[in-house]
C-alpha cells in the first residue's frame, strides 16, 4: 500500500528540520516544523523539535508549551523530559525544571547531557553539593564533557576551593585551548594572575572568524584581565572597550525608560503608606541593597559570619512577589502602590517570609542581597516593616568602572557603555537618597571605603544597626566557610579585608569622560 502523501511530506520536513537545527539554522527549522504542524497539529516529534528550536532561539516561554504537549504524549521519552526541564530552567521556573531534569536522569542514567543539565539547574538553585555530584556523574560517563568540568570548577570557586577551580579550568583549556567559558571562569577569579602565554592564546582564539558573538565577548573580557595582570593598561582598556561594545550590541537597554521608571517610583512612595498590621513583621530579614560591584558580597559575608545570620546570596523573591502582584492586579507596580492597603502589604510580607523559610532553618536571621532590590525599598518596608536595610555604596567612578570591567551572567545591561552606566548610576543615587530621606531609621548608609579603612569600627556599627550582638567571627569573614554564589566575588571574600581594591587610578585618562558624566 502506498503511503499517504502527507506522511511523506511530514517525514521529509521533519528530516529537514532536524538537519537545520543541527546546523543552528533556526528560521529554516521553524519554517519546516510550522508546515508539519499545519498538516498534523498533534505530532509529538514536531511539537518536540519546535520546542527545541524555540529554546535554542532564546524563547523559553514559547518552548514550554510545545514541549509540554510532546511530553504529555511521550512521558517515557527522557530526551523530551530533559528539554522541557531546560526550557523551564531558562524561564526561571526552577522547582518544576528540577523535577523534569531529575526524571530524565532516572530514565536515562547513562546520558551525560541529562546529568549536566540537572547539575546546571541545581547550581542555579544554590544546591551546590548535589550539582557537583551531577556534574561529576556526567564526567564519569563522558570525560570530554567540558561544560560539566567547567561546572565543577565554578562550584569549587563558590565553595572557596580556588586551587581546585584553577586546576579544572586549566584542564579544560588543555583539551580545548579556545574554550571561552573556561577562560572567563579563570579570569573571573581575579586572584590567579594570567600570563603572557595566556595573552597569546586568547589573541589566537579571538582571530577565529567563526567565533560565536557571546564567546567573543567572554574571550575579550578575559584578554582584558590578562593584559591588566601584565600591567599593560593601554592594551587592557582597548580590549575592554571592544569586549563591552561587542556585548552591548547583543543586549537591549533603554536608559530613558529606566529614568522614567525611577521617577514613577519616587512619585508613588512620596505619600505616607498605611500603618502596618504588624510593625515587627520581617525582623528576621536583613536586605543588603547596592549596585553590583559595590562591596555587597563582602558585607553579606561579614553578616553571614555571625552565628545568628544565614547568607542567602542574591535571591529573587522580593521582585518576584512584586511582579506577581502586578500581574494579579493587571497594573504596573507603581500604579497600584497608592491603592494597596495595610492588609495587602501584610499579605505580601507573609508570602515573602513563607518563600524564604529555608534560609531560617540554620539561623533565625538571613540576608537578601538581590541586585534588583534597591528600587523596591519602599515596597520591602511596607511589606516587612521590621526588616533592616543596609545600603552598600562605593566611590561612583570605582563602582561604574568595576561594573564595566565585569561580564555579568544575567541582566545588568546598563554596564556595557560608560555613558549609560553613568546615567544609571545617577538614577540609582537619586532614588537611594530619596529612600534615606524617607526611612532614615530603617536604612544604614554603609560606605565600602570606610569599611576597608577601619573594619572593626564599621563592622561593630553594622552589627549594632542590625540588632545583633558583637561576634568576633565577623572581623575575620575570610575564615568563614560558606558557599558564595557570586563567582565574581567568591575568591575575593576568602581573603582578609583589603584596602587596595580600587582600579580606576591605572586608567585615569581613559575614564575622564565617565568622571565628567557623573559630575553633571
Amino acid at each position: 500500500m502506498k503511503p499517504h502523501h502527507s506522511s511523506i511530506t511530514t517525514g521529509q520536513l521533519l528530516v529537514d528540520a532536524g538537519k537545520a537545527l543541527s546546523q543552528g539554522k533556526l528560521d529554516l527549522a521553524e519554517h519546516a516544523l510550522s508546515q508539519v504542524l499545519a498538516i498534523d497539529p498533534e505530532l509529538a516529534n514536531a511539537q518536540f523539535l519546535y520546542g527545541v528550536a524555540c529554546l535554542m532561539g532564546g524563547k523559553a516561554a514559547k518552548a514550554i508549551g510545545f514541549l509540554r504537549r510532546a511530553v504529555a504524549q511521550r512521558p517515557a521519552d527522557a530526551n523530551m523530559q530533559m528539554y522541557l526541564g531546560c526550557a523551564l530552567h531558562d524561564a526561571g521556573m526552577l522547582d518544576e525544571a528540577l523535577s523534569y531534569l531529575r526524571r530524565a536522569c532516572e530514565m536515562a542514567p547513562g546520558q551525560a547531557t541529562a546529568w549536566y543539565n540537572f547539575g546546571k539547574a541545581l547550581k542555579q538553585r544554590g544546591q551546590l553539593l548535589e550539582a557537583d555530584q551531577a556534574f561529576r556523574r556526567a564526567l564519569s560517563l563522558d570525560a570530554q564533557h567540558v561544560l560539566a568540568r567547567i561546572g565543577v570548577a565554578d562550584i569549587a570557586t563558590m565553595q572557596g576551593d580556588i586551587p581546585r577551580a584553577v586546576s579544572e579550568y586549566r584542564h579544560v583549556l588543555r583539551l580545548q585551548p579556545d574554550r571561552a567559558e573556561a577562560w572567563h571562569g579563570l579570569a573571573n577569579l581575579k586572584t590567579e594572575p594570567l600570563s603572557a602565554s595566556d595573552v597569546d592564546q586568547l589573541r589566537r582564539a579571538l582571530c577565529n572568524p567563526d567565533l560565536q558573538p557571546d564567546m567573543r565577548v567572554m574571550l575579550g573580557f578575559s584578554l582584558f584581565r590578562a593584559l591588566e595582570d601584565l600591567k599593560d593598561y593601554a592594551g587592557a582598556f582597548e580590549a575592554l572597550r571592544h569586549a563591552n561594545a561587542d556585548k552591548r550590541s547583543l543586549v537591549e537597554w533603554d536608559a530613558a525608560a529606566e529614568h522614567a521608571k525611577i521617577d514613577r517610583i519616587m512619585t508613588a512612595f512620596n505619600t505616607s503608606l498605611p500603618a502596618p498590621v504588624d510593625p515587627d513583621l520581617g525582623r528576621e530579614v536583613i536586605f543588603v541593597i547596592s549596585l553590583p560591584r559595590s562591596g555587597s558580597t563582602l558585607v553579606e559575608h561579614i553578616l553571614a559570619s555571625h552565628p545568628e545570620v544565614e547568607g542567602a546570596n542574591e535571591i529573587p523573591d522580593l521582585s518576584l512577589i512584586i511582579d506577581e502582584e502586578s500581574r494579579r492586579r493587571d497594573q504596573p507596580f507603581t500604579d497600584w502602590v497608592a491603592s494597596a492597603n495595610a492588609e495587602d502589604w501584610h499579605r505580601l510580607g507573609v508570602d515573602y517570609l513563607a518563600r524564604t523559610a529555608r534560609w531560617r532553618e540554620k539561623a533565625p536571621r538571613f540576608t537578601d542581597k538581590g541586585l534588583d532590590n534597591w528600587p523596591l525599598v519602599g515596597a520591602a518596608l511596607a511589606m516587612l516593616p521590621g526588616a533592616k536595610i543596609v545600603h552598600c555604596h562605593r566611590d561612583p567612578v570605582e563602582t561604574c568602572f568595576s561594573c564595566y570591567r565585569h561580564l555579568f551572567r544575567h541582566s545588568v545591561h546598563f554596564s556595557y557603555d560608560l555613558g549609560e552606566m553613568a546615567a544609571y548610576y545617577r538614577d540609582y543615587q537619586r532614588l537611594t537618597d530619596f529612600w534615606l530621606t524617607h526611612y532614615p531609621s530603617q536604612i544604614l548608609d554603609f560606605q565600602y571605603e570606610a569599611l576597608v579603612r577601619e573594619p572593626e569600627t564599621q563592622i561593630r556599627r553594622l552589627l549594632a544597626f542590625c540588632d545583633l550582638p558583637f561576634a568576633s567571627a565577623c572581623l575575620a569573614p575570610h575564615q568563614t566557610k560558606r558557599e558564595v554564589l557570586s563567582t565574581a566575588s567568591a575568591a575575593q571574600v576568602r581573603q582578609p579585608i583589603r584596602s587596595d581594591t580600587a582600579h580606576s587610578a591605572s586608567y585615569f585618562a581613559w575614564l575622564q569622560p565617565l568622571r565628567e558624566q557623573l559630575a553633571r
